[in-house]
């Protein structure tokens, strides 16, 4: 079998609809810092922005995962990246989340110390939609299932942090505000 290579430049490519809201937000910040601020600290409220969101573009172009022979390699942009042996992988399966009508879905695998992690550059999304997201994906189980014994394949257990949803995570998150303010608003009027 050939190695696979996914790579962060090949899926991640500026547009125009991505470039849009960051021009827009630097030239807010102009106008408004410039007749708010000033100059000076005009200059420095959008070099910040740029500082914070230019090293993270820059570090996503450069991700990237391998498989192969050795196993799964992975770098997140910083580094060499690291390799996972075949038999370090317990489990490969599919992470799904939705919402706010957009959905991503990235490959992952859970390592036989419980840590789960995903694939740079092999996931889709509604932004960065990936036409082959399935086929490449297949691709990664042939190999894990080329290279280890079926006994080491053993499905993890579902934890908490499986059915924590964006959405539970809000509806809990709502609750306890709620909470919390009829609280303070009970011991105000005592």
């Amino acid at each position: 079998m050939n190695e696979l290579i996914f790579r962060g430049k090949d899926m991640f490519r500026p547009s125009w609809s991505n470039l849009a809201p960051l021009i827009l937000l630097v030239v807010t910040q102009l106008v408004l810092g410039y007749l708010k601020l000033g100059a000076v600290a005009t200059i420095l409220l959008v070099a910040g922005t740029l500082a914070l969101i230019i090293p993270g573009f820059a570090i996503s172009l450069r991700s990237w995962s391998r498989v192969g022979t050795d196993g799964i390699t992975i770098c997140w942009g910083l580094g060499r990246g690291r390799t996972y042996s075949w038999q370090e992988i317990r489990w490969i399966d599919v992470r799904e989340t939705k919402g706010n009508g957009t959905s991503s879905s990235a490959a992952r695998f859970h390592a036989t110390n419980g840590r789960r992690r995903s694939l740079p550059g092999l996931q889709t999304s509604t932004y960065y939609p990936l036409s082959d997201f399935e086929v490449n994906f297949q691709r990664v189980v042939n190999w894990w299932e080329y290279s280890t014994d079926p006994t080491q394949r053993v499905r993890p257990e579902k934890q908490l942090r499986d059915r924590l949803t964006p959405t539970v995570i809000a509806v809990l998150a709502t609750i306890v505000i709620c909470v919390v303010g009829v609280g303070v608003v009970m011991m105000q009027q005592r």
